[in-house]
């Protein structure tokens, strides 16, 4: 072990670190002080090195020695030095501990508690401990004593202590420094009436108001809103003598500035310039902040550069501000400029500025860089706090990474940092986008045994998940809730409960709860009249549409590009292009420029009316206005083209959009070649699908499942195969959904044995079959009438560990009853129900077929009846099925029951209903009667034309009079002459 070094020594590098002190360079002096142990250096030296590293900021150097034993002096300047690092704890501990202190000693630690607020509750307590120890007190101490409590929130506590001072002989009255405080502490409490009696009863006890206890009344009038009484505070102020200062025209302007006043706060600057007072850098940071609110951002940035020239230059509050600024308006490239200009400067960054940098990031969905910049904070020396906690818990929920927010939630309550009404709406807001209401609501519930109250912005994506995933009930549920909270409606709610209500089909209530809204004096904006609108116009009501768009007028919101865009999309949706063409032109006359989602929303339109041609005119429109068509007008436009059979204008549109930089994506991809299919040309699905390929298409599983898809539909299944092949020379394995496809084209093809061969070969490739899979099987089997050999099936999918969907037993009660195996249809149906699937009306038409095939028509009825108790109406043919199997019976009065039931709900009987009527019941003879008394009561050309087309397909055949108890006589029936 080296030896310790000798005194001479110790005394040489004290000498040395005095030395290079006075001159100014603190760091060497800071290295040499390091290098000399705690106890060496002797204490005459001691008694000058210890102050001097202290008042130079080397407070890290000062406490690393040993203060000299009966010298105050050395103990407060270690005292001062574990203050400014905020070693509270250290600086009680050596207060405590030595007998050398005095007065000072007490009002440095006193002071430094007070610095920090939650810690200047402690100064009674050491107050009562100098007087336990003899130590006598100053007005210094009652004032830091007073501080302390102000900044900790306990002004009458601090009023209180001032008082027992003063009547307790401790000092003889406050000065104006005591006073000062106790007003401070009631402006910054919001209780402007007892800072204002505080000023008064100071006059009276002698203390004139100086420019301090003047700019506190100023900032905490300006803050309770009351601009007029701060004005006339400044009066008062000139009229005392006491002149006004930086900080009180700063206080004025930077009020100005919040309320977006930046001509006043400009004519207060020039007033200040006038009488004398120079600008500082909280003045000119007040005034760039301004300018930023207001959008002038070349004008801040101006005055940001001249900051320097003007002697004020910008600190890392300025920077702070412009770089949020910048990043609020998405300004990102000049908001990272100037942040490595903070860098290469060496402007302090401190925690509001790191936390500022991570709320941009995270807004900017950069969640690693947001990461990086709480690891930058930490590593100099920053506690993050709850804003910064807040910060990293939004963007993580943003990102959707909220597993990652509740973990930094509980690192924050491990280090005993509460969270607020923020931290929580941002959990609450991740959890509701990811679906997880129930976690959502349980955060909420432990927000209130918290004692921290949700807000409108808790509310807010609670009652919109709700309304999107479990629907209006619970949504409403919520929403009286928030009421009963006592929490009112904000824009976004009211804007979540209409598109809640009407897309839920109560556009009715939607309407009504606006209109209550707007009543109340909420002042609603362009969203929640454009969502208003969108649900009046998809409900057909037009008219009323078109009168909240009138109010919108009225109202002095003059209608923007997405207002114009719904009234365009709405009547295009009704199919009214041509005034939706004329809302267009009106846009344009109005000043506004049509956007990319205008002439999408036009073109989509005339596309679906087949009229491409004016498509193609609306896109050269589009190019004329200097707006860039995208992939989606691309997309809709191609696929037009080709489902028009315009091959050749479709492909030129290929082309430019592949020139104009867009590569076809899977869903171009598939809208094209199902237009293809649609046109009726299949050969072109494989030229177009090879062109997308070499345009820059990226293959993947979608792709080629669409390829397979379309060419099984056209039952092109050898291709089909091929494609397989190819799939698997590029190394993309098919998965269910491709031999889905295959299994189904088969079938489609009729070729049953090899959809079982392609069922073997995906098992061969171990991709696992769904229940699609073997629905398609017997959906195959059925169309083919196999269904005998379902249980084959059945059994594999038991195999396989699927249960039997709703479809399944669709597809196996259908396909028995084609084959007239009632028993077990019958057993199938049971089992259905008994599951609680709900049979679709073709399951039951089929049933109810089987029965009247053969005569049973009490248990096709019966059928029939529990349909209908099941919900499922019955549609034409279930009549038709019906009508025609009474009639095969020549129940008249069942017949003519169900025509008449037939006839309420808007049903026509078909082409073999009407046969089978005839043949039931007409006479030898008499068709023409049939035919005339048809036709009256169907008052239809369609059913004489259905009998004149049998009557001359079968002209020997002849038809018998319908009776009177399916059709009754006419009083003027020739045959009643």
């Amino acid at each position: 072990m080296a030896p310790p070094p000798k005194p001479l020594h110790a005394s040489f590098l004290c000498s040395l670190a005095l030395a290079l002190l006075r001159a100014g360079r603190l760091s060497a002096a800071s290295h040499v002080a390091a290098a000399l142990p705690a106890a060496s250096p002797p204490a005459a030296l001691l008694r000058r090195l210890i102050p001097a590293l202290a008042s130079s900021g080397l407070a890290a150097a000062a406490v690393r020695f040993r203060p000299v034993p009966g010298d105050p002096l050395t103990i407060n300047s270690i005292l001062r030095s574990h203050c400014a690092l905020r070693s509270l704890g250290p600086a009680l501990a050596l207060l405590r501990s030595s007998g050398s202190v005095d007065t000072v000693s007490y009002n440095v630690v006193i002071s430094g508690l007070a610095e920090h607020g939650h810690h200047g509750v402690l100064a009674p307590a050491l107050l009562a401990e100098m007087c336990k120890r003899g130590v006598p007190f100053d007005t210094v101490t009652v004032n830091a004593a007073l501080v302390g409590l102000c900044r900790n929130g306990q002004v009458e506590g601090a009023a209180a202590l001032a008082e027992m001072m003063v009547r307790g002989g401790g000092i003889e009255r406050l000065d104006v420094v005591g006073w000062n405080a106790l007003i401070d502490g009631y402006c910054k409490a919001g209780d402007m009436a007892a800072a204002l009696g505080t000023a008064e009863r100071m006059r009276r006890q002698g203390v004139g108001v100086d420019v301090v206890g003047y700019n506190s009344l100023i900032a905490g009038l300006c803050r309770a809103g009351e601009v007029n009484a701060a004005r006339d505070m400044l009066d008062t102020m000139k009229a005392d003598g006491v002149e006004p200062n930086v900080v009180t025209y700063t206080t004025f302007i930077a009020e100005c500035c919040k309320r977006k006043a930046i001509d006043d706060a400009f004519s207060l600057y020039e007033e200040m310039v006038r009488m004398g007072v120079l600008p500082d850098v909280v003045t000119l940071s007040a005034l760039v902040d301004g300018l930023c609110r207001v959008g002038r951002f070349s004008e801040a940035y101006a005055l940001f550069r001249e900051m320097e020239k003007i002697g004020a230059a910008p600190n890392h509050v300025t920077y702070c501000m412009l770089i949020d600024s910048l990043a609020k308006a998405q300004r990102g490239t000049e908001s990272l400029g100037l942040l490595g200009e903070v860098v290469s400067r060496g402007v302090v960054m401190d925690l509001v500025m790191y936390t500022a940098l991570m709320d941009w990031l995270g807004k900017e969905g950069k969640i690693d860089e947001v990461k990086d910049m709480l690891r930058c904070a930490l590593a100099d020396n920053h506690t993050p706090n709850g804003i910064t906690y807040t910060v990293l818990i939004d963007a993580l929920c943003k990102a959707g990474n909220v597993d990652g927010a509740e973990q930094a939630l509980l690192e924050m309550e491990d280090k005993s940092i509460s969270p607020n009404v923020v931290t929580f709406s941002s959990i609450i807001n991740g959890l509701v986008k990811q679906g997880l209401l129930g976690k959502a609501t349980d955060y909420m519930r432990k927000m209130k045994e918290r004692g921290i109250d949700p807000n409108v912005v808790t509310y807010g994506p609670v009652i919109d998940g709700f309304f999107k995933c479990q629907g209006q009930e619970a949504a409403l549920d919520v929403y009286h809730e928030m009421l009963c909270d006592g929490v009112e409606a904000n824009k976004f709610v009211v804007d979540s409960l209409v598109n809640g209500l009407r897309k839920n089909g109560k556009i009715e209530e939607a309407e009504a709860f606006f209109r209550d809204m707007n009543e109340r004096g909420m002042l609603l904006d362009h969203v929640n009249y454009t969502t208003l609108i969108d649900g009046l116009f998809k409900t057909g009501n037009m008219a009323a549409a078109f009168k909240v768009g009138q109010e919108l007028t009225e109202r002095n919101l003059l209608p923007d590009a997405v207002v114009y865009n719904v009234f365009v999309n709405c009547l295009c949706m009704l199919g009214k292009s041509k005034e939706a063409e004329s809302f267009l032109k009106e846009m344009q006359n109005t000043g506004l420029k049509p956007d990319q989602v205008t002439y999408n929303t036009m073109i989509a339109a005339q596309c679906r009316e087949g009229k491409t041609a004016k498509a193609l005119k609306l896109l050269n429109g589009m190019k004329r206005s200097s707006i860039k068509p995208n992939l989606i007008t691309y997309n809709t436009l191609i696929a037009a083209l080709f489902e028009s059979g315009a091959v050749e204008k479709a492909k030129y549109c290929l082309n430019e959009m592949s020139s104009s930089g867009f590569s076809p994506t899977s869903l171009t991809h598939r809208r094209v070649l199902e237009a293809c299919s649609q046109s009726g040309r299949p050969a072109l699905i494989l030229e177009i699908h090879e062109w997308m390929m070499g345009a820059g298409l990226c293959a993947d599983i979608t792709v080629y499942n669409t390829l397979v898809r379309v060419l099984c539909y056209h039952g092109m299944t050898r291709k089909a195969a091929a494609v397989l092949e190819e799939m698997s020379g590029r190394g993309i394995a098919p998965d269910t959904i491709t031999f889905n496809a295959l299994i189904l084209g088969h079938f489609k093809s009729s070729h049953v044995d090899n959809a079982f061969a392609t069922y073997y070969q995906m098992l061969h490739h171990e991709v696992s079959p769904n229940v699609a899979t073997f629905n398609t099987i017997l959906g195959g089997l059925e169309s083919a009438g196999r269904i005998g050999e379902a249980n084959k099936v059945l059994n594999e999918m038991k195999k396989s560990g699927i249960e039997p969907s709703n479809l399944t037993y669709d597809i196996l009660v259908t396909g028995y009853a084609k084959q007239n195996n009632k028993v077990e249809a019958m057993r199938l149906y049971c089992e259905m129900v008994g599951k609680g699937f709900l049979p679709k009306v073709s399951t039951y038409n089929a049933l109810i077929s089987d029965f009247a095939k053969v005569g049973m028509m009490s248990q096709a009825k019966e059928l029939l009846n529990e349909m209908e108790k099941r919900g499922v109406l019955p549609t034409s043919c279930t009549y038709d099925i019906l009508v025609s199997g009474w009639s095969k019976l020549r129940n008249g009065n069942e017949v003519r029951k169900f025509l008449k039931d037939m006839k309420e709900k808007g049903f026509s009987p078909s082409k073999g209903t009407i046969n089978s009527i005839c043949r039931a019941f007409s006479k030898p003879g008499m068709n023409w009667e049939a035919r005339r008394l048809l036709k009256k009561l169907y008052q239809g050309a369609y059913c004489c034309s259905v009998l004149s087309f049998r009557s001359s397909q079968h002209p020997v055949k002849r038809y018998r009079k319908l009776p009177a108890e399916i059709i009754p006589e006419s009083p003027d029936d020739p045959s009643n002459e």
